[in-house]
């Protein structure tokens, strides 16, 4: 009975909460759905050291994850290898001014690629708290003033290439990837806690062959996944989807349930499920397997419900946007793709101009597409089937693995060896 009041009580939260406002990024990708869209319409379009730069603050060692905004206040994560520290940052929004910084110091051994820095996992905020994934560090849930309302340790995370799954706040529960790992484990907690009310545990994936060019079958090779779930409204249900090795999966985003299995996927996934219009699209890393599913199904959906599986496909490892049924994303080599989600056909793709390679994910603003790369290029382009179509292009010349992040009239750049606000 305390199963099914907590998941009556979950979907009232679910259905009523609002939208989160354009000048605010709270998380991630932005929203519950991982859209990487905001609405709003007066973002700058160009910038640089000496141009609309409204201010920028030096950190004190490279990061990869990316920001996130909530009112007045700016939050990032950042290591330290100076001290073994890992910490959540605060900044003041409209100067750049450091209003406080926790963490914690982990110094046992944590594998993770030379790239892929600790703290990778973006922080996740709402109006009372922050919640942020410090890896093998665990779990810390903060006020905004930095006051420490709880934190779970949920054990070591190994793998070869480190982690990054940030937490998502949804209702009253925290979704938490703990991994990857050959233990790796999907969390609901209780936010105001840090308790679990739920949990699935991945199985030990056994894949039987590779199209990803990392290890054969007698190898196993790299598995993995670095996505960050997301949440589908069917019009008849929420659906909890994420994208693990060899597979994409719904679940109740209340008890954990799984509503739905569809296969196809490759052993390593970087990116996060992209949804719309009825259709959510999950792309494996480096050459691995894409797959298009329509939402709604039960059970093992791969025969009923995948509309298309792409062997050897274009996904890299920053997530894509959608916008009327086509999906805009990018390889890790800088070539810039339109594809039809409901066939997965290429319909156009274009090397971006600049350094091109990048980590970074898409953000859509109304009609423009805004990339980040390695090199810290920018291009806007247009989000149009019809053709790639340069709108501008923007230079910090700086290096970074992160993503831009939109709120309000401005954008927040983090690089490694600054945070960046800018502003017309």
């Amino acid at each position: 009975m305390k199963t099914t009041l907590h998941s009556l009580c979950l979907l009232v939260v679910f259905s009523l909460a609002p939208v989160f406002a354009a000048d605010s990024w709270p998380s991630w990708r932005g929203d519950l759905l991982g859209s990487g869209e905001t609405n709003a319409s007066e973002l700058p379009k160009t910038w640089g050291a000496k141009e609309n730069l409204g201010w920028r603050i030096p950190l004190p060692a490279p990061g990869n994850s990316t920001p996130v905004v909530y009112g007045d206040k700016v939050f990032v994560t950042q290591p330290d290898p100076s001290d073994q520290s890992r910490n959540l940052y605060c900044f003041s929004r409209e100067d750049g001014k450091l209003l406080w910084k926790k963490g914690t110091i982990y110094t046992k051994e944590e594998r993770t690629h030379r790239t892929n820095h600790y703290c990778s996992a973006s922080p996740t905020v709402e109006e009372d708290r922050v919640i942020v994934s410090f890896g093998s560090a665990g779990l810390f849930c903060y006020d905004h003033d930095g006051n420490e309302l709880w934190k779970r340790d949920l054990g070591a995370i190994d793998h070869v290439w480190g982690n990054s799954t940030s937490p998502v706040l949804l209702g009253d529960l925290v979704i938490h990837y703990h991994g990857p790992a050959l233990d790796a484990v999907l969390y609901g907690l209780n936010k105001e806690t840090g308790e679990t009310i739920w949990k699935w545990e991945e199985p030990e994936w056994n894949p039987e062959g590779r199209t990803d060019g990392f290890g054969d079958r007698k190898e196993r090779g790299v598995i993995g996944s670095f996505s960050t779930p997301i949440l589908v409204d069917t019009g008849e249900r929420k659906e909890l989807i994420m994208s693990f090795p060899l597979e994409m999966k719904a679940f109740d985003p209340a008890t954990g349930k799984v509503l739905w299995t569809c296969s196809g996927l490759n052993p390593l996934v970087y990116t996060s499920p992209v949804y719309n219009d009825g259709v959510v699209v999950a792309m494996g890393g480096y050459y691995g397997n894409s797959i298009g599913v329509k939402v709604g199904g039960s059970g093992d959906v791969t025969e009923t419900h995948r509309l298309w599986q792409e062997v050897r496909h274009n996904g890299g490892i920053g997530s894509g946007v959608a916008k009327d049924g086509k999906l805009y994303y990018q390889d890790s080599g800088g070539i810039a793709y339109c594809d039809d989600m409901k066939t997965g056909k290429t319909i156009w793709k274009a090397r971006l101009p600049g350094a091109g390679k990048s980590w970074g994910s898409f953000i859509l603003a109304g009609d423009h597409i805004y990339t980040l790369s390695q090199a810290g290029d920018s291009v806007v382009f247009k989000a149009s089937p019809e053709g790639f179509e340069v709108v501008s292009q923007a230079n910090v010349a700086e290096e970074t693995n992160s993503s831009l992040v939109p709120a309000g009239n401005e954008i927040f750049l983090r690089t490694h060896e600054a945070l960046w606000c800018i502003r017309e």
